[in-house]
């Protein structure tokens, strides 16, 4: 297994009176795509949150690239080179696509080349540029959403959620998206519902319940045992999405 680039050591977080995360100890191998899984409740939005400062850890440590992370404003963690598209998208709704790509090129303005990357991978990108991005459909908002996070190389990319809501067809144009991202080498943390998209894309895979990781290993080791699915899910891993070109 690769070093991690991201790790979480007994990370206990409160919202309100909640006790959501307790002990939480992840880690997130350098260059490798880790599926974040576990039922509804679990503690993964949350651990995502977490992790960009939006909540505060209340007991332990989180460490990127060596550096901690806890105390750091939100700002400056994703100043670090994080990534984090949350369940809601995070888009602009009043501004246009353009705009928001715009936006999210932090450190000057959009490469070309990696535009152009970007856009065949969503080519709906590059249909609706000068519209408000609050016109696009459920689907091609997440396409935006993703297509922001991508618009600058990054050492973390973080989504919550991508594929909840989507259509067959928009779900394997992600898969797709994330498997070219996966081929350049990036580090990634994936929090899906989906288990066919976790199937087809994990690398390394942590399951959590009751707001801790119960189980961590490789997703093939995984999808490959339907009783420790069973245990740990409530369900079984369906078949993958198809890869693009392979059916609709």
């Amino acid at each position: 297994m690769n070093a991690p680039l991201l790790t979480l050591a007994g990370v206990h977080t409160h919202i309100g009176p909640y006790h959501i995360l307790q002990g939480v100890d992840l880690e997130v191998p350098r260059g490798q795509l880790t599926m974040l899984l576990g039922r509804n409740g679990a503690g993964k939005s949350t651990t995502l949150r977490t992790i960009m400062g939006l909540w505060r850890a209340s007991a332990g440590s989180v460490t990127f690239g060596g550096a901690a992370l806890c105390g750091v404003g939100t700002a400056d963690i994703a100043a670090r080179g994080i990534a984090y598209v949350p369940e809601n998208m995070g888009i602009f709704s009043d501004l246009s696509v353009r705009e928001n790509m715009l936006l999210a090129a932090r450190s000057g303005p959009m490469d070309g080349a990696r535009l152009e990357w970007i856009v065949k991978l969503f080519p709906s990108i590059k249909q609706f540029w000068e519209k408000p991005a609050g016109k696009l459909s459920g689907g091609q908002k997440q396409m935006l959403a993703i297509g922001r996070a991508l618009i600058e190389p990054r050492q973390l990319y973080m989504f919550d959620e991508p594929s909840k809501g989507l259509a067959p067809v928009m779900v394997n144009s992600m898969v797709a998206a994330l498997r070219a991202l996966k081929e350049q080498g990036a580090t990634v943390l994936l929090v899906e519902q989906n288990l066919a998209v976790a199937q087809a894309l994990g690398d390394t895979v942590a399951v959590m319940g009751a707001g801790r990781v119960v189980h961590h290993g490789g997703m093939a080791q995984l999808a490959a045992d339907p009783d420790l699915q069973q245990r740990l899910l409530g369900l079984h891993l369906g078949a993958a999405p198809a890869r693009a070109g392979e059916g609709a």
